[in-house]
Order: structure tokens, then sequence, then C-alpha cells
């Protein structure tokens, strides 16, 4: 009696460990699958600083830059912006801010960041300002970081045209 009472007790352990390593494996995959889908995407950081000087000899206005308290931003659509590496000079415009973004790839298996992934971001930026178009884009070189298997810079002046 006590062997088959021993006898139960592991054949009842046993079943108890069986479900719980089952349970903790489909725990395991579910988390790791989890990650592994979280993680195939780009992302992207930005920044925008108002400038504070016409460096290219062009019309601008402070009020431009920061609007007042109360004053809503007419957002613009990001598809009609310009993007330029050129200074436009045949047209007069305000300069509303100097935009900065990084594109960033998560995984080593996405494609390295391009120039336009960087004008993408740099038209969105642009449109939460109301712009018109980005002048003077520059961009940076692919590296690898700490968080991130490839990021691309990009940095560019958005601009709104003087009617």
């Amino acid at each position: 009696m006590i062997l088959l009472v021993s006898t139960n007790q592991t054949q009842t352990r046993g079943r108890l460990k069986m479900p719980m390593v089952k349970l903790l494996n489909r725990y395991a995959i579910v988390l790791g699958a989890t990650f592994l889908l979280g993680a195939c995407s780009t992302w992207s950081h930005s920044e925008v600083k108002p400038t504070t000087s016409a460096g290219t000899g062009q019309a601008q206005s402070q009020s431009a830059a920061v609007p007042a308290p109360g004053e809503a931003v007419v957002k613009s659509d990001p598809t009609a912006i310009l993007v330029t590496k050129e200074d436009i000079t045949d047209r007069k415009y305000e300069s509303l801010g100097d935009i900065k973004v990084t594109v960033n790839k998560t995984t080593l298996f996405h494609p390295d960041p391009t120039p336009a992934l960087v004008d993408v971001q740099l038209k969105e930026e642009a449109a939460k300002l109301g712009a018109d178009a980005v002048v003077l884009v520059r961009y940076g070189t692919v590296g690898v970081s700490l968080f991130s298997w490839g990021s691309l810079d990009g940095q560019g002046r958005a601009i709104k045209f003087v009617k």
C-alpha cells in the first residue's frame, strides 16, 4: 500500500509537471512571437526647433515660427510638401523651423533606411507646422546603434511661402 501511494504520488507529480511544462512552453512561444512581430517595424524620431534668424536672406517672421497662444496652426497635406536639398530663391518664404528626424530599422532583416524614408518623415513633421516645403535637406550616414540595426538622420528647414 505504501508502494502504491508512492507510485500514485509520482504519477500525480508527473501529471502536474507535464501540463506546467507545456504551459510554460506555450507562454515562451507566445512571448517570443509577440517580441518578434512587435520588433518588425521601422521607427523614427523627430525634433523641431524654431529658427531665430534668416540665414538665407528670405523673409521670416517670428510669429510664423512660434504661433501665438490660442492661434491654431493649419496643418498641410504631407504629400503636397516639396522636399529639396537646395534653397528656393525664386519665391519669398517664411522660415517655420529647423526639423531633424531619424529613421531606424529594428531588426537585422529589414532594409536599411533610405533618404526616401527620411523625406517622408520630414514631410510629416513639416505638415504639423503648416509648411509648404522643406529646403536645405541634408542626410547623415547609415549606422548601427545600441537600439537599432541601422539608422539614418535627416534635417531641413520647414518654410511657408509668402503670398
